[in-house]
Formats: structure tokens, sequence, C-alpha cells
């Protein structure tokens, strides 16, 4: 409650929204990944409440966010959510897609970007449903902290100065980062699923040092999490690679190189394991997606 009070007071007070004065964006899906995007471009200042519009499944999701967002529009159906905003988020699952574009594809025009942030679904696939121009953007729960990446790819319709307009809007709440499409699962693993990967592990060590210390555990959160936060300053503001800072730390023969000896003789090919489950799925959910939006079918 307290950090949605804090996105309402910085929209209010942000001087940054003559950036995109006058652009319209609309939302089909406000679920976690829905929400987290229109918080954070309300908090980064780069729109404003009456900018938006947004629709989904449960209107009722919709008009809770609006109530929290004086001067949000809420829509009850897609092809309104997206008739006349300059850009469109499809922020829904694979399944749901087919169903949406149905209703959306003689709302939109040639003029409108719309983006999906749903990874199996192909630029291909939404180029052959919709006149607009397509683009494929990938989140992550970092960017609520105005922080992260954002992975961005682009159909052949988009000019250089939509894309411009596109990534300045991203890069109010993240780093738009232009990937290949084919790498879009590896991305995705580094940049989206990494968070709660890396806090799983962090999670673990956290416990481990409780449980076998005595520390008390939110002590050891505490420590963790600046450790983790440090970390990351020194990885990107610092120019360290993992190595150098692994080389830094650990004295030949002392503490730290005695746990990471440990460390690479326990994980193994743990990370390799968990791309190949990863991929697995995603190639599982694409080729499901793209059962489902063969317009031949039609």
């Amino acid at each position: 409650m307290q950090e949605r009070q804090c996105v309402q007071a910085a929209w209010a007070s942000s001087s940054h929204e003559q950036e995109v004065a006058g652009m319209q964006v609309g939302f089909i899906g406000t679920g976690s990944m829905g929400t987290i995007l229109i918080e954070s471009l309300l908090k980064a200042g780069v729109l404003a409440p009456r900018h938006i519009t947004a629709a989904n499944r449960t209107a009722r999701k919709a008009e809770q966010l609006a109530e929290r967002y004086p001067g949000m529009r809420v829509a009850y159906s897609n092809a309104e959510a997206a008739e006349g905003n300059d850009i469109v988020f499809l922020c829904i699952k694979p399944h749901e897609f087919r169903t949406v574009l149905k209703e959306i594809k003689r709302t939109v025009n040639d003029r409108q970007i719309v983006v999906s942030i749903t990874s199996p679904v192909t630029i291909g696939s939404l180029e052959s449903w919709l006149p607009a121009k397509i683009a494929k953007v990938i989140p992550s729960i970092t960017n609520y902290m105005l922080s992260g990446a954002l992975l961005c790819m682009y159909g052949e319709r988009l000019s250089p100065a939509d894309i411009a307009g596109l990534e300045r809007l991203l890069s109010a709440i993240g780093r738009p980062v232009q990937v290949n499409e084919r790498f879009t699962r590896v991305s995705s693993d580094i940049s989206s699923c990494g968070p709660a990967f890396f806090s799983f592990l962090l999670q673990k060590f956290i416990d481990a040092a409780a449980v076998e210390t005595g520390i008390p555990r939110a002590e050891a959160e505490r420590l963790a999490c600046e450790m983790l936060r440090g970390t990351g300053t020194l990885l990107t503001e610092g120019g360290l690679s993992p190595e150098d800072v692994q080389y830094r730390v650990a004295v030949p023969g002392g503490i730290t190189a005695k746990g990471l000896k440990l460390m690479e003789e326990s994980v193994g090919d743990l990370f390799h394991r968990l791309i190949g489950i990863t991929h697995a799925k995603y190639y599982d959910e694409m080729e499901r997606a793209a059962s489902s939006l063969d317009s031949s079918s039609d």
C-alpha cells in the first residue's frame, strides 16, 4: 500500500510528463506484469493516468487500478482498449491471443504500434493478424524500480522514428535492449526469470546462515540484500565482470576461494539443465500458440 501511494505521488509531481505529451497508451490485460508496466510508467512520470486506457478479462481488476489512479480510463472490451491509442500493449497469456486478436483486428490501424509482452507469440504471427506495426517487448519485475532491461524486438513495419519513440517511453522504466527474436527465451531467462532464480539462491544462502550460526534471519536477509545491491552496482556502474568480482574478493587459499571451490563442485551443470527446462517449456508454448493463431483455420 505504501509503495502504491509513492507511485501515485510520483506521477502527480513529475516533471517528465511533457516528454510524451499527447501519447495515448492502451493496455489489454492488467494482471501482474500489465499492472507492473502501468505503475512503473506512472512512477517514472512518463505517463499520467489520463494517457492510459486499460481493459481486463475481469473488469473489476481494471476498475480497481483506475480507482487508485484517477483519470485512467477503463475499457469494457478489448476493441475499446485498442481503439485510437498510439500504442497498445498486449499483456495476456498465449492461449488468450486468438480471442483478443479477433476482437481488435478491425479496430487497430496501420498507424498504431501493438506491443506483445508474451514471448512464445511471434512477431510474424501478430503481423499476419493485424495491420498495425508490431513489436515484442519482454519486461522484468525490476522495471518496477525503474531499472533492469526490457528486451525489444521489432517487426518490419516500424520506422526508425517509431522505434525511437517506443524506446523513449520504455527508457523511463529501464534499459531497452534490442535482441534477436530467436534468442527470446534465453534472454528472458536472464533478464526476466533471473530475478526469481537468483532470489531463490539468495534465500537459500540466508536460510543456511541462520540455521548454521543462529544469526537472526532478518539480520542475515538485510545483509544479503545489501550485498546483492552493492554487487549489482559493481557489475554495472563499476564496470566489473563476474570474474573480476571473484578475483578481487578471493585471496588464493583463503576463505572465499575455498567457498568458491565448493560451489563449483556442487553447482555442476545446474544452469545448463535450467536453460534446457525453460526452453523445452517455451518451444511447447510456441508450438501451441502458432497452432492457435494459424489464420488459415478460420
